[in-house]
């Protein structure tokens, strides 16, 4: 997955977590033109197809929402269009409105950037989202990833709609599921900890990780300055509220060091493995 685009050639970073076709589509909300809360999972079994914009008041985006809303039309019932970005719902309701948007699902990352983090597509330097395309089929495995290289351009529309044709006529992914880190489990009160051995056996699979007390993980991560180290904790809090799963942080000026267990079990579980995952693809 790319982690570099441009913008009338400048180069930009994205951050967020690192997706790949044939991985498990993460959960996330966004905002809907009525305010309500919209997760991934309220599309239950459907095929989704996401399209990412910078904003609707630019007219690439314009015309990649109409165009989407054109292709729409001709679409089974079984796929679901969705189009989001940083917009206000406000604006996206005036918008759809306007032009007659009656197929596409607009929806509004606003609030915490989660679809931006957990799909990583946040610009960093502009808080928009990056140009992309994503097909999502109906056991939620990516099928297809497009990201605009240039985010002035036009997402490659033939591309996106020969992959949602392949996907409708085999909706069963050719392509090995890659390993889920998707989002840590609920953990029981009294419930064990992991033995040393797994512990041992996950440790191998985090890159510079240590095993600190035999019942906490932890990384030291460095940047620039205080606010790159800053930025990249607010990112790990957003995901960290979504998991349920909250790491110890401290700071010292560049230096961010993590600690992670899982206090209602007294130590080490797969969870902090999870997490341990998911915070090194946040790393920017």
């Amino acid at each position: 997955m790319k982690r570099k685009i441009n913008f009338k050639g400048k180069p930009l970073s994205l951050a967020g977590r690192k997706m790949q076709e044939g991985g498990r589509a993460p959960e996330f909300f966004a905002v809907n033109t009525e305010l309500e809360e919209v997760r991934l999972s309220d599309y239950g079994g459907s095929i989704k197809v996401i399209t990412s914009f910078l904003s609707l008041d630019t007219p690439v985006c314009d015309l990649q929402v109409k165009e989407f809303n054109k292709q729409a039309q001709a679409l089974a019932e079984n796929v679901v269009v969705v189009g989001i970005s940083q917009d206000l719902p406000f604006a996206q309701k005036r918008f759809c409105q306007a032009n007659n948007i009656d197929k596409v699902k607009t929806l509004s990352d606003y609030r915490t950037n989660s679809f931006a983090l957990n799909y990583g597509l946040l610009i960093k330097e502009l808080n928009l989202l990056a140009r992309a395309v994503l097909i999502i089929d109906k056991e939620n495995i990516i099928r297809y990833l497009q990201i605009v290289e240039e985010a002035t351009n036009a997402p490659d529309y033939q591309a996106a709609l020969q992959a949602l044709k392949e996907v409708i006529e085999n909706p069963l992914s050719g392509k090995k599921e890659q390993k889920n880190i998707s989002h840590c489990l609920p953990c029981e009160v009294g419930a064990a900890p992991l033995e040393k051995k797994r512990q041992e056996e996950l440790l191998a699979e985090v890159s510079g990780w240590e095993l600190t007390e035999e019942r906490k993980i932890k990384k030291m991560f460095q940047f620039n300055d205080f606010s790159q180290a800053k930025y990249f904790i607010d990112l790990i809090s957003i995901i960290a509220q979504e998991q349920g799963h909250h790491p110890s942080i401290r700071i010292n000026y560049n230096k961010v060091k993590i600690f992670l267990t899982t206090h209602a079990v007294g130590g080490l579980t797969e969870n902090d493995f999870i997490m341990a995952k998911i915070i090194d693809q946040l790393a920017v």
